[in-house]
């Protein structure tokens, strides 16, 4: 499996000045719950916007050009693939998500009511109509908040 995990706002918007523009506990519990016992695969700049690196009970892989010390990377998405053998999820950030929607066959977005707005801003890549919609709910605890996950659909000839 190789999956991508996202929170994108109303307008699109990932993140803001290299870190994320909301704070909803019950997103990041659903990331965590997703992600543990997995790899993870990230760009530098969502790695250098971690609190706490690694992110615990999970194995974490960067994709840079440059080496980072303390943790495993590799230059290319393709690369990191292929050093692992364990479900896979993407996790940021935009141009790591443009890289690698055409290898994910599962998207699990998170959409958050806030608009954001302003400078340095990073929008999730637009998503072709090969993707639909297999479930969708709102969270329990915030109902403002509402979670889908998409399949990729085999292309008709």
């Amino acid at each position: 499996m190789i999956g991508a995990i996202v929170a994108v706002s109303a307008n699109g918007v990932i993140g803001k000045n290299g870190d994320l523009p909301w704070h909803y506990s019950e997103d990041l519990k659903r990331f965590k719950q997703l992600t543990l016992d997995s790899t993870i695969i990230m760009g530098r700049n969502t790695w250098d916007s971690l609190p706490r690196k690694p992110l615990p009970k999970r194995r974490n892989i960067v994709i840079t050009r440059r080496g980072v010390e303390g943790v495993e990377h590799y230059t290319s998405i393709e690369e990191a693939l292929e050093n692992t053998d364990s479900p896979v999820w993407i996790i940021g950030g935009a141009q790591i998500y443009t890289l690698a929607l055409p290898m994910i066959d599962t998207l699990d977005i998170t959409y958050v009511p806030d608009i954001v707005e302003g400078e340095n801003l990073v929008y999730f890549p637009k998503l072709d109509d090969s993707w639909k919609v297999i479930e969708s709910s709102q969270n329990p605890t915030n109902p403002l908040i509402r979670h889908e996950s998409l399949k990729r659909q085999p292309e008709n000839n």
